[in-house]
């Protein structure tokens, strides 16, 4: 017997589609464990409780140096793969889709058309790109203390410390819209999402074109590009 109209509709909704590559579920991955690190070991640093619990200072200042300074590595080696860059000039690119996005969201109303990425993960990503650029500098010159003058360095510890409190928050609350949606988890650990989710939180995006980019991306309208 012939499937009903009906009960073929589920499984379509189950199909899945690709979302991201190897290459960027491993720079995603890599760039997330340095970051523990440097947090873990800031809070070892400035945290009485936890200095006195793990110890170990000198350790401690070493990790969270080197942790600190290859930050950038994994993003960089990653750059080798086409839909890694193909992925940056999305989210480098702020269209009126994503405006409206972000309209919707203040007022809690309204659509949200989004690409491949929607407005929140576009800033998100720039503000995280900025802060760990400026995380680097000062981190840099508190540690090698002969690179600039006292007032300086008092400039920079005054910036890293405040700026890491902010990164702590923004960080979580990355990691808190994650824990919400599974399937969003799902697509950087697998590759993939269900076709019915992609439609539902991306509805600008189209996954056919695959997440090597290799048939165009989204213009700055959030439509497809030429190839």
């Amino acid at each position: 017997m012939s499937p009903r109209p009906e009960s073929a509709a589920p499984a379509a909704d189950h199909h899945r589609v690709p979302r991201f590559t190897r290459a960027e579920h491993r720079v995603h991955r890599a760039t997330a464990a340095l970051m523990a690190v440097c947090v873990a070991t800031a809070a070892c640093l400035y945290l009485p409780f936890l200095a006195e619990l793990v110890g170990r200072r000198a350790l401690m200042v070493t990790l969270h140096e080197w942790s600190g300074i290859l930050l950038p590595a994994p993003l960089l080696l990653g750059l080798v793969s086409r839909a890694l860059r193909a992925d940056l000039t999305r989210l480098n690119r702020f269209g009126p889709h994503d405006r409206t996005w972000l309209r919707a969201v203040l007022r809690r109303r309204g659509a949200r058309p989004a690409g491949k990425f929607n407005a929140g993960q576009k800033l998100y990503a720039a503000w995280l790109a900025g802060a760990v650029l400026v995380m680097t500098g000062t981190g840099l010159l508190m540690w090698f203390t002969h690179l600039a003058p006292l007032v300086w360095r008092t400039g920079a510890t005054f910036v890293h410390d405040w700026l890491a409190l902010s990164l702590l928050i923004v960080i979580g609350g990355h990691v808190w819209m994650a824990y919400r949606d599974p399937e969003s988890r799902a697509g950087l650990r697998t590759g993939s999402v269900e076709a019915a989710w992609a439609r539902r939180e991306h509805p600008l995006w189209r996954p056919e074109e695959g997440a090597d980019g290799k048939r165009g991306m989204e213009g700055a309208d959030g439509k497809p590009g030429n190839p």
